[in-house]
């Protein structure tokens, strides 16, 4: 395995496929966070989340700057684990950035990336359509993004009720 990517739906078991097929390589883990603390209940699952993962996993922030968060820290020796690319495209939303750029950029530094890459994100697009103008856009811009990744990556995981279905 080269690049995983892991999708599936709301606590589908995702980040502990993720986080145990990372340990499982023997590589130091370097984990990649993508979540922003906004209020106190984001604030208690990143608390959970780390301490899921236990001491010997390196944690390294990045909302908004992913493609240059793996770039730097990708390398033969270390597994990345990215958790995850909806909240990513979340950021870069109410943060008015250009997302297919940003997305370009990302796909382009999967591809090249030294070492091993794990991708963590919810799959959005099974449910109706959203109401409001910017949840359909973000629906969107996550489904683009999942089609890109899926793509270029090595192995495509679908995480659902805990089991998981290889799709590539």
């Amino acid at each position: 395995m080269r690049s995983l990517f892991v999708i599936g739906g709301a606590r589908s078991g995702k980040s502990r496929y993720a986080q145990a097929r990372a340990e499982a390589t023997g590589l130091s883990p370097v984990f990649i966070a993508t979540a922003q603390a906004f209020d106190e209940e984001m604030r208690n699952r990143i608390v959970r989340h780390q301490a899921d993962r236990g001491v010997e996993w390196e944690t390294v922030e990045a909302p908004l700057k992913l493609a240059e968060a793996i770039e730097l820290h990708a390398s033969p020796d270390r597994v990345l684990l990215v958790d995850c690319l909806t909240l990513w495209v979340t950021n870069l939303l109410i943060g008015d950035h250009d997302i297919p750029a940003a997305v370009r950029t990302l796909i382009e530094t999967i591809t090249v990336a030294q070492g091993t890459l794990i991708l963590v994100s919810n799959e959005v697009g099974l449910g109706i359509v959203p109401e409001n103008q910017l949840a359909r856009r973000f629906r969107d811009e996550a489904g683009f993004l999942h089609q890109r990744v899926a793509a270029c990556a090595n192995e495509v995981q679908l995480l659902c009720a805990g089991l998981n279905l290889q799709f590539k």
